[in-house]
């Protein structure tokens, strides 16, 4: 047992130092949990900031004129003032995203405790920001109102209290930056386990493995454990260093249970990586065929869109996916402080993907272990 577990500790060493000898995955590696994760936290936004706004006044009142102000920055450029005639071809050539449209007599109708309508014209294009936009708009101009002119008839019969949990300033960087931990996790766990048993393949470096006393379970889990050390390692750099210190995103949970659980989706990917590694003739085709599989494993895991909004079939099928546990958990751990007791189920599920994985790859492999001997 003691002399297994050498062997597999001394080729996960070689492993390492095949690693460091590879300046471009080495790069990959520091680029993905550093740089990839910093941009595309501060510069993907969700939220409405500096969108063109137009608003055509065709009231000229000091009601009208207070709505066109209360559109402001950082959410609103300056709004630029156009005539009724110039809204559709402003809106076709791609100028303004909003165009708020006040009609003659207003704040007349206001006073007078009518119902006025105030049309917005959005492009859709951008459909977050049209959505969230026109949501905000809307809020605004009726405070506004309700301001300017208390018991107008544009009062709610009912006072909504919103009180958001967990991201209270609704910033779009606290979700992307730790989504794009999660995923850079799994993107790397499958390319590195997998270019690592095709380059042994490439460079004839298999052939001498097929001469020492070594068995596929143990070259397989040499190459788990070496490059799932590196990843844990990284990831955990990162979220402590970049999403915490640089990009001030609070993590509300135990980061050790975090990585705790890391550490068992590691092995459930790394095996895929693997499984997948053993079916590709080269590095070319092992690239042609991660690719898919990971675009469907980032984009339906609810690291992007929430599960609950995917077709019930779809639902079901990623269930057999373990980016979609390591996602529930990761966002129950790093998100709302949840600890072992609510997320044993996902890594339960965890556990047996990954083992299924496993066994899956040892028996690829030992198939082209046998083919090459």
């Amino acid at each position: 047992m003691f002399a297994r577990l050498a062997r597999i500790f001394r080729l996960g060493i070689k492993e390492l130092y095949s690693l460091k000898a590879d300046p471009v995955l080495a790069g990959l590696i520091v680029y993905t949990f550093t740089i990839a994760i910093y941009t595309v936290a501060s510069g993907a936004k969700f939220e409405v900031e500096n969108a063109a706004v137009a608003v055509v006044d065709e009231d000229q009142t000091a009601l009208s004129r207070r709505l066109r102000d209360a559109l402001l920055e950082p959410f609103f450029q300056p709004p630029v003032r156009i005539g009724a005639d110039e809204v559709g071809a402003a809106m076709d050539s791609g100028r303004f995203v909003f165009v708020v449209a006040i009609p003659p007599k207003f704040e007349h109708d206001v006073i007078a405790e009518r119902t006025p309508t105030v049309q917005l014209d959005i492009d859709a294009t951008a459909m977050s920001q049209a959505g969230n936009g026109a949501s905000y708009i809307q809020n605004i101009l009726i405070q506004e109102v309700l301001a300017a002119v208390p018991g107008a008839a544009t009062a709610t019969p009912i006072n909504v209290v919103v009180h958001a949990l967990f991201n209270p300033n609704l910033q779009s960087a606290w979700f992307t930056a730790v989504m794009q931990v999660i995923n850079n996790v799994t993107m790397l766990a499958v390319i590195l386990a997998g270019a690592a048993l095709i380059r042994e393949r490439e460079h004839g470096t298999i052939e001498h493995l097929l001469v020492m006393p070594v068995t596929p379970i143990e070259i397989m889990l040499a190459k788990i454990w070496a490059n799932g050390m590196v990843i844990v390692l990284a990831a955990t750099l990162s979220l402590v260093i970049v999403v915490e210190r640089l990009l001030g995103v609070p993590v509300q949970g135990s980061v050790p249970l975090f990585v705790g659980a890391m550490v068992v989706y590691q092995f459930s990917v790394t095996a895929l990586g693997i499984l997948i590694a053993t079916v590709s003739t080269s590095m070319a085709q092992f690239g042609l065929i991660v690719m898919p599989v990971l675009i469907v494993m980032n984009l339906l895991s609810g690291s992007t869109t929430p599960m609950e909004s995917m077709p019930v079939w779809l639902q079901n099928v990623m269930q057999f996916s373990p980016s979609t546990h390591f996602v529930a958990l990761s966002q129950a751990i790093l998100y709302r402080g949840a600890g072992l007791a609510l997320i044993w189920p996902q890594l339960l599920a965890l556990g047996a993907i990954g083992g299924a994985f496993f066994i899956l790859a040892v028996l690829r492999f030992r198939k082209a272990l046998q083919a090459a001997q």
